[in-house]
């Protein structure tokens, strides 16, 4: 699947924190996570009192006195309770260590979050480690709502299921999302997500809910299989991916005198200038599944079939179309590249990593002379490796903001073409 959830803005190694690049996480896996250890399912949060599936939960509020671990075995049991969906015979005790007890509580979810993230995503993992303690967590619980959020289209039951049972699914998680947004969790890792929201209150619900709508351009067998034209599949990036680069903003924070308003386009021209770099280096795979992102009308203008897609024929118009798309794929990192002066220091050098490492696949595309059918675009182990000292130079000694801009200028136009990005972030939702 082409959904490429990069969480750009965090990911040192710029691997993928794609979607389109993840093993399955599945529901039948999770239970996996959920009955390993049910004291995850009874939640709330660290200052405030969270809806656990509709319920007000006030904290386990422990009486003076009472023994720690009774009140572990009370949170686990009302867990067990919840978990089955028992809400009527929850217990409750009070007292100067419900804040304590909370925290433990908080931090299971997080735990949990940061559990499947290692084994889902190993390298953005990594990549997360570069950041503080409370942004990681946050980060973590991102991913994995994300995560969830493509196994309703990608996960085994989708493959069997029909567009409508597929709908019927993203609108029930589209309300569920709503109901975290407001405080109200039904799995800790509903949790996790609701109390990053509280932590980082400019934390917008709109990128979550665009995603999901991207969702249905990607399900299989019925979903969009061609794109008439650029607009339409800049649409799909921002969905896909730039939506990401919002979600994680106010995590990652602004520099002095910036606002998160002002860095939010290079945040977007990131996420769809590592959508548009995987679309390009998997065209081959896609034609396997009979599916083409290059625009249709872009096609034509350099002279290029359908069928010379399908059949993968490397031709000399086809290589002018790769030019092209390159091009103006390396307009949306200089755009992004903008956004690096505007984040906070600590954050500064997954971005600029992000930047360098996935541009690479561009140069390597030019290398395997544009043959994206048989040849696989890639950077090398070694080289993330060696890239990372000149990422963090990079990032502590930054270009003044005139040069980024002069950058952006030159590359905005290519011929008779002229580049610039849609803010589909400020549109109405349909």
């Amino acid at each position: 699947m082409k959904f490429a959830i990069l969480l750009h803005f965090t990911l040192p190694f710029a691997t993928g924190f794609g979607l389109k690049c993840l093993p399955s996480y599945t529901e039948d896996s999770h239970s996996l996570f959920k009955n390993r250890n049910s004291f995850f399912h009874m939640s709330t949060p660290s200052s405030e009192a969270l809806n656990y599936n509709g319920k007000m939960i006030n904290g386990l509020q422990m009486s003076k006195g009472t023994n720690f671990n009774l009140a572990s075995d009370i949170a686990m049991e009302n867990a067990s309770k919840i978990s089955e969906g028992d809400l009527n015979n929850i217990k409750f005790i009070s007292g100067p260590q419900d804040a304590a007890l909370r925290k433990a509580i908080l931090e299971s979810a997080y735990e949990e979050c940061e559990r499947i993230t290692g084994i889902f995503a190993k390298t953005f993992y990594l990549g997360t480690k570069f950041m503080s303690p409370e942004g990681r967590k946050a980060v973590w619980a991102i991913y994995v709502w994300c995560r969830r959020t493509d196994d309703i289209v990608d996960g085994p039951r989708a493959m069997v299921r029909g567009r409508l049972s597929l709908q019927k699914d993203l609108d029930a998680w589209t309300q569920r999302l709503r109901d975290v947004f407001q405080g109200q969790a039904k799995d800790s890792l509903d949790l996790a997500l609701a109390d990053t929201k509280m932590r980082y209150p400019t934390l917008s619900i709109k990128p979550f809910e665009d995603m999901i709508g991207g969702m249905i351009m990607d399900i299989p067998g019925t979903g969009k299989m061609r794109y008439k034209n650029f607009n339409e599949l800049e649409e799909y990036c921002y969905r896909v991916a730039g939506t990401v680069g919002l979600m994680t903003l106010p995590v990652l924070g602004t520099a002095k005198g910036v606002t998160e308003e002002e860095a939010k386009e290079p945040a977007l021209a990131l996420g769809i200038a590592l959508q548009l770099t995987n679309i390009l280096r998997d065209v081959g795979e896609d034609v396997a599944r009979e599916r083409i992102y290059l625009p249709l009308d872009e096609l034509e203008k350099f002279g290029v079939k359908e069928a010379n897609i399908m059949n993968g024929i490397l031709d000399e118009n086809y290589k002018k179309l790769m030019a092209f798309q390159i091009a103006r794929t390396r307009f949306y990192y200089a755009k992004a590249a903008k956004g690096v002066p505007m984040l906070a220091p600590e954050s500064r050098l997954p971005v600029q990593a992000s930047l360098d490492m996935y541009g690479k696949i561009l140069n390597s595309i030019e290398e395997n002379g544009y043959d994206n059918f048989r040849k696989r675009a890639y950077v090398s182990k070694n080289e993330k490796i060696f890239t990372i000292p000149l990422s963090w130079w990079k990032s502590i000694n930054l270009p003044d903001m005139s040069q980024l801009e002069q950058a952006e200028k030159e590359l905005a136009k290519y011929g008779k073409y002229k580049f610039q990005l849609t803010r589909f972030d400020l549109l109405p939702n349909e």
